[in-house]
């Protein structure tokens, strides 16, 4: 077993020598190679080969050609030219299977990472909620605490102010649905349904729903966004300094504001979707207002218009919440209020669903 290197003008010959197996792989040594050379491997000499030579020598070739070498064979037999492709093939096959091992490995690796950082996210919420509970009992007990010129505020500015997209929003939809609804029941003759389909669906849910999606992306958006402003200012730590309180000074009134606005905007859904469930009946389906309000008062009990009022409170208290404290992980920079600002915005959507869904199962379940 040996190597003689040769030095030509573009290239480096290597002249390989002897038998290369298990024993002489193990003891041989990596010759020197030249800079801006390309390297050709001899094998005319070759006395024999067994598969860890080969690897030997497909390792090295694949690490000459990671570090920009042009790398060759010659005078390889038949027999070994067929050695030096089945052991590329398998290899190659080999390192694919390990590489894709490696990806599943990294993706479930990256999962349950993700998985741990949003439990701990969701225990520092919980914490979060726990922590405006007390503080609201805590005003409840001292009122003076409570800051009533900046609720006042929060209510205008993230309700009162939000009114005319719910009001489109809402009449938009009610439109939609009482359209789709009067094509299918006017195929049945039974066009008078479609008060109680409007007047159940859009009170008990549409309505609601939709103004806590409108107000999530207005109203949670504008929260983290200040309060990430605050923290980059670092208007926070001075009130820290001064002794007021950040639950008390910043969190409370956004979400006393948009817990206690939130059944008014879905009143105002309510009256928004039904008028335009109103409008379609009288274009579409021939429908007076004064009968579709009379068969509205038959058809939809107060229950319906009650748990969609219900609702609202949950979902304010829900978006506040969840946007003040995206809020306070925005770190200083102007990326991170970005970042947040979108996190609150899909978490509120996210949970104002989620939280639609398990109430409007276990009513159903409990017969409600």
């Amino acid at each position: 077993m040996e190597i003689k290197a040769f030095d030509n003008t573009k290239e480096y010959v290597f002249s390989i020598f002897g038998s290369w197996d298990k024993d002489s792989v193990i003891s041989a040594k990596v010759p020197i190679f030249p800079q801006n050379k390309n390297i050709v491997f001899d094998f005319l000499r070759l006395d024999f080969i067994d598969t860890i030579g080969v690897r030997y020598f497909l390792a090295l070739e694949n690490e000459l050609k990671q570090k920009g070498y042009q790398v060759a064979r010659i005078n390889l037999s038949k027999q070994h030219i067929i050695l030096f492709n089945l052991c590329e093939k398998y290899y190659k096959s080999l390192d694919d299977s390990q590489e894709k091992q490696h990806k599943i490995q990294d993706f479930f690796e990256n999962l349950g990472k993700k998985i741990f950082i949003s439990f701990e996210v969701f225990i520092q919420f919980l914490n979060f909620i726990g922590l405006i509970i007390t503080t609201c009992f805590q005003t409840l007990i001292n009122l003076k605490k409570l800051r009533f010129k900046a609720f006042l505020y929060h209510v205008e500015n993230s309700a009162i102010n939000a009114l005319p997209i719910v009001m489109l929003t809402s009449l938009l939809v009610g439109i939609v649905l009482a359209y789709q609804a009067a094509y299918q029941l006017a195929q049945f003759g039974a066009n008078i349904y479609i008060v109680d389909l409007m007047g159940i669906s859009a009170t008990r849910e549409l309505a609601p729903l939709i103004s806590a999606i409108v107000i999530a992306g207005r109203s949670a958006s504008s929260y983290t966004a200040q309060i990430g402003v605050m923290k980059l200012t670092d208007e926070i730590d001075a009130m820290k300094t001064m002794g007021f309180k950040e639950n008390e000074f910043i969190i409370l009134p956004r979400v006393l504001a948009l817990t206690l606005a939130m059944p008014f905007v879905v009143i105002v859904a309510d009256i928004l979707s039904i008028l335009g469930g109103i409008m379609v009946a009288w274009v579409s389906l021939e429908i007076t207002s004064s009968e579709f309000m009379s068969r509205f008062k038959e058809a939809v009990e107060l229950k319906h218009i009650i748990i969609g009022l219900a609702k609202a409170p949950m979902f304010g208290f829900l978006i506040a919440s969840i946007a003040c404290f995206r809020g306070f992980f925005v770190q200083k920079t102007t990326e991170s209020i970005g970042i947040y600002t979108t996190k609150s915005v899909v978490n509120a959507i996210f949970w104002v669903i989620a939280f639609d869904a398990i109430f409007s199962i276990f009513l159903t379940k409990a017969g409600i």
